[in-house]
C-alpha cells in the first residue's frame, strides 16, 4: 500500500502563553489513485492501434471446380510480361507461334495500350495477365499493379511466365536465348 506521511517532527513554540495542540497526522492512502493509473494504462493499451496495415486490395477469386471458372475469350485478354531494366512486353490474344504479335513497351506507353484495349473490348471480355520474369523488380510488378488500379482494370491476373515467353523476351533484350522459342 502506498502512502505518503506528511507529519511534521516540530517547529511548535513552547512557553506559558502558548497552547499547546494536539499533534494530527495527515495521512494521503494513494492505493486509489495508483490503481487508477493502472486502470488508464491498461484501457490506453488494449485500444490503441500502434500501426494500421497499408496493403493493396485483392479481389481473388472463390475456389471452384474448374468447370465453373469463368474462362477468359481470348479477344479480350492483354497479356503483359515484365522484363529486365524496367522493360515491358505485350501482346493481345494469344501469342503468335512466330511472336509476329509480340511487342515491347516501357512503364510510360503500357498505361495508353491498356486504354486502347479496354476501350476496344467489352467490359465482360477484358482480362490482363501480368507475367513478371525472375529479373523484374518487384517495384515493377507494384507498377503494374498501380496501373490496374490507375485504369480500373477489375479482371487482372498474375501468372507464371511461359518458357517460349521468357525467349522471345531474352531476345527482345539482345541476350541469346539458351533454347529455340517454343512454338505452340
Amino acid at each position: 500500500m502506498a502512502e505518503m506521511d506528511t507529519s511534521s517532527g516540530g517547529g511548535h513554540k513552547k512557553g506559558p502563553g502558548v497552547k499547546k495542540s494536539k499533534k494530527q497526522s495527515t495521512r494521503v492512502d494513494l492505493t486509489p489513485m495508483v490503481d487508477l493509473g493502472f486502470l488508464l494504462i491498461t484501457f490506453f493499451i488494449f485500444t490503441t492501434t500502434m500501426s494500421s496495415p497499408t496493403a493493396m486490395k485483392l479481389n481473388l477469386p472463390k475456389d471452384a471446380p474448374e468447370k465453373d471458372q469463368n474462362k477468359a475469350k481470348e479477344s479480350g485478354a492483354l497479356t503483359v510480361m515484365l522484363g529486365k531494366d524496367n522493360n515491358v512486353f505485350y501482346y493481345e490474344g494469344i501469342l503468335d507461334p512466330a511472336g509476329a504479335n509480340f511487342k515491347s513497351s516501357n512503364f510510360k506507353d503500357i498505361r495508353d495500350v491498356i486504354i486502347n484495349k479496354k476501350k476496344s473490348t467489352p467490359a465482360d471480355d477484358f482480362v490482363v495477365v501480368i507475367k513478371p520474369t525472375d529479373e523484374s523488380k518487384y517495384k515493377n510488378v507494384i507498377d503494374m499493379l498501380d496501373e490496374m488500379a490507375i485504369n480500373e482494370v477489375k479482371r487482372y491476373a498474375m501468372v507464371d511466365i511461359s518458357e517460349g515467353e521468357l525467349q522471345l523476351i531474352k531476345v527482345s533484350e539482345g541476350e541469346s536465348p539458351t533454347a529455340a522459342p517454343a512454338t505452340k
